[in-house]
């Protein structure tokens, strides 16, 4: 899975001032990221606000990227849930073929067993035509899918070839990357914890930053993989004050901020999620000026 190596960007979904999504505003969205650098685009993510999109909607967007992407970049769509039986019944009924991967989202809310998260797992992997990545984000979900289940899945069902890993635990981070198959991919879910995850072995990022600095992120993962990672460091260092902006108010409201200031969509989302506040969205504009070759 050479092809899902470096910076993937989980790809918001931008509405207009009635909550309607705005197509034009996706195309240049995905034009901003391939122009950029990044190496491959999530869609219909958490990012994404992908549980406020009905079936139609999110028909739309997977029809508005593919076209606008135009086969330039690998596409991975995000597929998952709390009923392993509604997600089988997706995968189903969803026709993956434009896409190199599924990223599947571990159990949320239900709190499931280790042993529930790979039966879980197992059953998608069986149905999924495509590889799955996995996707542990303990602090949405509820529960941590410990290093040895993910290894016990990377090791049981060829169809699972990555982990997108945003527990921020370095250590746990760490676990997997030793104890992995080779050719098993450990991803950043963390743009914190990018730069860090790939100096220890990690392939890559799927991140919420690079799709409104994509040549800078891009450049600060390239680095980190590289014999000399003092640039990414510095990268790093320059970035990491809109890193804690744009999480500041909630992921994506901080993002769709930023974005708004490049002038690439608007800042809405749809509830429960606020827009960012005004205060926020000032600060990230002053920050944006600050950022060399940015137009804000």
């Amino acid at each position: 899975m050479n092809e899902l190596v470096g910076t993937g960007v989980a790809l918001v979904s931008p509405f207009t001032a009635d909550l309607q999504l705005d197509i034009e505003s996706l195309r240049s969205l995905v034009r901003h990221c391939y122009k950029g650098g990044v190496d491959y685009l999530v869609i219909l993510g958490t990012t994404g606000e992908s549980v406020t999109l009905n079936k139609d909607e999110k028909k739309v967007v997977i029809q508005t990227v593919i076209q606008e992407n135009n086969g330039l970049l690998p596409l991975v769509i995000g597929i998952g849930g709390n009923s392993t039986t509604a997600v089988v019944e997706e995968l189903e009924h969803t026709d993956l073929s434009p896409f190199a991967a599924v990223l599947s989202v571990s159990p949320y809310y239900n709190k499931p067993s280790q042993e529930g998260i790979y039966q879980h797992y197992k059953a998608i992997a069986a149905a999924s035509s495509k590889p799955v990545i996995l996707y542990n984000v303990p602090g949405r979900t509820g529960s941590n899918v410990l290093p040895e289940t993910v290894i016990r899945l990377a090791r049981d069902c060829k169809n699972i070839v990555g982990v997108k890993e945003a527990s921020g635990e370095l250590a746990q981070i760490q676990e997997v990357i030793s104890g992995r198959p080779d050719g098993f991919l450990v991803i950043s879910g963390d743009d914190a914890t990018a730069k860090d995850t790939v100096k220890m072995g990690g392939q890559g990022v799927i991140s919420v930053l690079g799709q409104a600095l994509p040549d800078m992120f891009s450049r600060m993962i390239r680095e980190a993989a590289g014999p000399n990672t003092e640039q990414a460091d510095a990268l790093h260092r320059e970035l990491e004050a809109a890193m804690e902006l744009i999480f500041e108010e909630g992921n994506p409201s901080g993002i769709k901020a930023m974005l708004q200031v490049l002038g690439i969509c608007d800042a809405f989302v749809r509830l429960p999620l606020t827009e960012a506040t005004g205060d926020l969205k000032s600060r990230i504009a002053t920050y944006m000026k600050t950022m060399s070759g940015i137009n804000a």
